[in-house]
């Protein structure tokens, strides 16, 4: 093989996306799906979401990465400022968060280059979701949260149907 189709090979390795290096919409629902089940279960953060509709949640986080990575989907949830609003997170709580995440990146074996990506574009929006400084854990969501609506129910057959792909 000449040195000019190994460039060109290179070349077009490096044009695919983020997106597509994940493994496309199916990929990341199953990220989702796991990390978002992990971030429920976890005690030092899942009092921060007992007012959240797990259906809206996935489905935003779905939409979200997808839209950030390159995808096709757009993500027509809060921004991180206003959805957080008044969610009292930690910085503490937010690392949780984000040790979850690795948690899972690691369990579906996403290499270090993509995984490095991906949190390269959600770490900006901590200065938007984190609230109050130091290292606690498990606080208690503050009575003034106002969640996002639950999801309308044809939103979540949409969900449904296309975890099912």
């Amino acid at each position: 093989m000449s040195l000019c189709a190994l460039f060109t090979l290179s070349a077009l390795a490096q044009e695919k996306s983020l997106y597509e290096r994940l493994g496309g919409k199916e990929a990341i629902t199953a990220v989702v799906n796991d990390f978002a089940g992990r971030v429920l279960a976890d005690a030092r953060i899942n009092k921060k979401f007992a007012k959240t509709d797990p259906a809206r949640l996935t489905t935003m986080l779905i939409d979200q990465i997808c839209m950030a990575t390159g995808g096709p989907c757009k993500y027509e949830g809060r921004d991180m400022a206003t959805a957080h609003k008044n969610m009292g997170v930690t910085e503490g709580e937010f690392n949780a968060l984000v040790e979850d995440l690795i948690a899972t990146l690691d369990k579906f074996k996403v290499p270090e280059k993509e995984k490095g990506e991906l949190l390269k574009i959600l770490g900006p929006m901590q200065p938007q979701i984190v609230e109050v400084k130091g290292t606690a854990t498990g606080t208690e969501l503050p009575a003034k949260f106002k969640p996002a609506p639950a999801l309308k129910a044809d939103k979540k057959m949409g969900m449904k149907k296309a975890d099912k792909k």
